[in-house]
């Protein structure tokens, strides 16, 4: 499955779009107040991929294994200290409100953390690689003569 994501700015038109499989989703996420960029930081959008794949994987594993679940509830947190230094101290929790036994809510839970694809990636350690893109050109004014 490929999944991608794609950020433009200029200025304060901030635009934002996920991608899987080709099913392409535009999200609303604001600008800076104070200038050009997102009005969201990296390290936040990381805590959400966490609490996102956790609660979605609660949910499906919980079909898997014919687990009622009324709703789901995950808040994750990283603690970064500073321009270019690796999170810290990362880590989630859950909080289901089933029928279901408290013995099966914590196997779910337990079933869910294996299997997690965005928790298993950071334990991985995953190599990134940032490809060269060729740099844009601005656009061109009709009638203006670059001459």
């Amino acid at each position: 499955m490929k999944i991608t994501a794609n950020v433009r700015n200029a200025g304060h038109d901030h635009r934002v779009a996920v991608t899987t499989e080709g099913d392409t989703r535009s999200l609303a996420i604001p600008s800076r107040a104070s200038g050009p960029g997102s009005g969201v930081n990296g390290g936040e959008f990381l805590m959400l991929a966490l609490a996102t794949c956790d609660c979605n994987d609660i949910y499906r594993e919980a079909e898997r294994s014919s687990v009622p679940v009324g709703s789901v509830e995950v808040e994750a947190q990283a603690d970064f200290a500073g321009i270019g230094i690796a999170a810290t101290n990362i880590s989630y929790r859950a909080r289901i409100v089933s029928t279901a036994s408290h013995a099966d809510i914590d196997a779910l839970l337990r079933r869910t953390d294996a299997v997690a694809e965005v928790q298993n990636t950071l334990r991985a350690g995953a190599k990134v690689t940032r490809h060269a893109w060729e740099a844009a050109q601005p656009a061109r004014r009709e009638g203006v003569d670059d001459g």
